[in-house]
């Protein structure tokens, strides 16, 4: 048989370029440079070029965003905002954390730089909670909690989708220019939330539930969420797309979320293909088993992602890793906006897809 092996020229013919930084360059040129290095840096320029690709002007691909972890607290908000604004994502699906911390902002209250040798006995004692080094004020979140719960109450009865509830929420943040709701919903975004339950929305909507169920409501006349119609509008936005891209920040369920929403439209219509590019910027690691860490790879088996797909994991932490990565990708657009897919809605049947 034909020996394949590459040769050994042909192993050792690329050399690693050295970063120059003798010049003024943009954060576009730093990650072009990286390109030319090794480990992570080399990873993180590979993300840019998958983006890009993703993101191409004609919007043939429908671009998820997984939002997982603190990125409110790492002060992350507007550079999310920004690419929702010039169309680089079309759909959303995030933790309940990230929404009612970027809402929490919009009201007007604030994350505060913090110490992670602080006295957590006596930050309880003041209503403060510690993420890390950031502090936040329990008392501003009980308030943001009351409201939620009482917004809902206005409503009246009904039955929502997450993507429904964070619309309301996000047409009340458009003041907040640096709102990811109020951007979401400006721009016809849609963001879901499949954990909501596991969060401080969730916690504020138990708040109003107890107070209806105490005042003699019954089912019928309580605001409702239904997760359930999620996921028949997010297997419905996988089926009328023409190709998908997914850009995982973080892990946990949104990453998760956006894998199933494959295998949810190819169980309701069937012939489904995956996501043909993605990448994920986490810190956890594939060897504990756990979704976070698992690579795209592994989501190839589970037809999530496309057999023929070009992805990419970069282990950089969050608030390094992606300000660089939105900053190259925004530099030299002018702020042109994409042709991004159009989805509209009429209840839960999308209207129009790509």
């Amino acid at each position: 048989m034909k020996d394949e092996r590459p040769t050994r020229d042909e192993l050792l013919k690329t050399p690693i370029k050295m970063i120059d930084l003798s010049k003024k360059i943009t954060i576009g040129d730093l990650l072009d440079q990286f390109s030319g290095t090794s480990f992570q840096a080399r990873r993180l320029s590979q993300c840019v070029d998958i983006y890009r690709k993703m993101t191409d002007e004609d919007g043939s691909h429908t671009v998820f965003m997984g939002l997982a972890g603190s990125a409110i607290a790492a002060g992350l908000r507007n550079v999310i905002t920004d690419l929702i604004r010039v169309g680089l994502v079309d759909v959303i699906a995030t933790t309940g954390a990230v929404v009612y911390q970027d809402y929490y902002q919009a009201m007007g209250y604030h994350h505060y730089r913090g110490n992670v040798d602080s006295d957590d006995v006596l930050l309880h004692e003041y209503m403060i909670d510690r993420i890390h080094d950031t502090y936040v004020d329990e008392e501003k979140f009980r308030e943001t909690d009351v409201s939620i719960g009482k917004l809902m109450e206005s409503l009246g009865s009904g039955r929502y989708s997450t993507r429904e509830l964070m619309a309301i929420l996000g047409e009340r943040c458009t003041k907040d220019r640096g709102s990811i709701l109020g951007a979401a919903f400006e721009e016809g975004v849609p963001i879901y939330c499949p954990a909501i339950a596991d969060s401080s929305i969730g916690i504020g909507l138990a708040t109003s539930y107890k107070r209806q169920r105490d005042e003699g409501a019954k089912d019928e006349d309580i605001f409702i969420l239904d997760t359930i119609r999620d996921n028949y509008e997010m297997a419905q936005i996988m089926h009328s797309s023409k190709a998908t891209g997914a850009v995982y920040l973080g892990g946990g369920v949104p990453k998760n979320y956006i894998n199933d929403a494959v295998v949810m439209a190819d169980m309701l219509y069937g012939d489904q293909d995956g996501h043909e590019y993605a990448f994920q910027i986490t810190m956890d690691r594939p060897e504990w088993g756990g979704l976070s860490g698992s690579t795209l790879g592994e989501a190839q088996s589970w037809g999530k992602i496309d057999p023929g797909a070009t992805h990419q994991m970069v282990n950089v932490e969050l608030s390094v890793s992606l300000p660089l990565i939105a900053g190259a990708l925004l530099e030299g657009r002018a702020w042109k906006k994409r042709n991004a897919p159009s989805l509209t809605w009429g209840g839960d049947k999308l209207d129009h897809g790509q």
